[in-house]
């Protein structure tokens, strides 16, 4: 999310993608209107990150982290200052720009993910919502009955087009030395907001709805399926070398309830990547999904993404060697010593194996990382080399006699 939710004002009244008159324009960089077909073929001059999401061999893993963008940064904070609304911030394609920008520009991570919120699409297809300073995002009308579906409708993509124009202006800015990336919400996790009305710790709206009111979860479930695969698709075709899913809340579901209310939908989502974009690689990342790697690796997705409270070598281990893995060195770590985050960052990549991995922490930066550690981290995953690493865990670990 946002790579994920970081509000700091309750003033949205900025209209999507539009700077109220007073304010001008960040910057005055041209927008090409131009559409990137979904296609299936393999480049030797795609980015790190895509060879490494496909399991091609790769000297390094690619490194980037979820939320390097923002409040853990001056520049952000000095902008966030100038423009308070999230959703100004959020929802301008300019600003969004600049700010998806700022780590590339600090620290040239191998993914840029673009600065948004898994919320953003929900105007697009009838559920309006703000978002408060102090309680985060407030749904003011939450949908729990048939009656609360009617107010839904089909995507409208039109009404996300600073989304489309900031992907389109990040292709270009990074010129391939990177991987643009997208991300947006799984159904079940944004159907908790929608259910719940906003933010909780209980979810005891939405689970009690798995037995009260099904078929009218089911229908929501399905909507939001439907809706968010074109978002991803537009994505995509607007210039996404890669999508992230984020099943945020998924963890909240035991296992065999996550497999009824959200793995389905997280599928046909996949499905229709595989369908109309089938070279796009796909990662999904559920927090506190210690107990559903196995079940995650049944979506189809092309990446798992771990939190840090797994074990890397375990998660390795579970998931097999024909899927690729994304994480997990703890966001903690970037407040240590710096050689006890370079250890750690080598030992998440030894265990991480040869082929497959997307170097990442194992959840979003903490509000207050030094900018100093994120930069470590950066320079530490640019130098590190795949071959010597396992050659050097292979005499560290000797094996056993029979």
């Amino acid at each position: 999310m946002c790579c994920c939710l970081g509000w700091s004002s309750s003033n949205s009244s900025a209209q999507l993608g539009f700077l109220p008159a007073r304010f001008s324009r960040v910057s005055s960089r041209p927008i090409r209107r131009f559409h990137f077909k979904c296609s299936s073929s393999v480049s030797d001059s795609d980015p790190l990150l895509v060879k490494a999401a496909r399991g091609d061999p790769v000297s390094r893993p690619p490194a980037w982290m979820m939320r390097q963008a923002g409040r853990y940064m001056a520049v952000y904070r000095k902008l966030a200052e100038k423009y308070p609304s999230f959703r100004q911030r959020s929802e301008t394609t300019d600003l969004i720009v600049e700010i998806s920008l700022q780590p590339w520009e600090a620290f040239h991570p191998d993914g840029v993910i673009i600065f948004s919120d898994i919320l953003t699409p929900l105007p697009a297809f009838g559920v309006p919502f703000d978002i408060e300073e102090m309680r985060g995002p407030v749904i003011p009308s939450p949908i729990r009955s048939e009656e609360g579906l009617k107010a839904l409708h089909p995507i409208d993509l039109k009404k996300l087009h600073f989304v489309g124009e900031s992907l389109r202006i990040l292709r270009q800015e990074v010129e391939g030395k990177a991987a643009v990336l997208g991300f947006v919400g799984a159904p079940w996790t944004i159907g908790t907001y929608i259910v719940e009305g906003g933010t909780t710790r209980t979810y005891t709206n939405i689970k009690s709805m798995c037995h009260t009111a099904p078929n009218v979860l089911r229908t929501l479930l399905s909507h939001l399926t439907q809706a968010i695969s074109e978002y991803i698709v537009f994505q995509v075709e607007s210039g996404a070398h890669c999508i992230q899913i984020f099943d945020s809340w998924g963890g909240q579901l035991p296992p065999d309830m996550w497999e009824r209310w959200s793995k389905p939908y997280i599928e046909e989502m996949v499905s229709v990547v595989r369908k109309r974009c089938p070279g796009t690689p796909v990662v999904l990342y559920i927090n506190g999904n210690g107990g559903l790697l196995e079940r995650m690796k049944g979506t189809g997705v092309d990446v798992i993404g771990l939190d840090w409270t797994v074990d890397m070598a375990d998660g390795r281990k579970r998931l097999g060697s024909g899927i690729g893995i994304q994480g997990n060195v703890d966001p903690a770590y970037l407040f240590s010593p710096l050689p006890a985050l370079t250890d750690e960052i080598q030992r998440v990549v030894r265990c991480a194996g040869p082929r497959g991995h997307i170097l990442n922490l194992g959840h979003g930066v903490l509000v207050g990382t030094p900018e100093e550690a994120v930069a470590h981290f950066f320079e530490v995953a640019k130098n590190l080399n795949l071959s010597t690493l396992l050659e050097d865990r292979a005499v560290e670990v000797p094996k056993l006699a029979v």
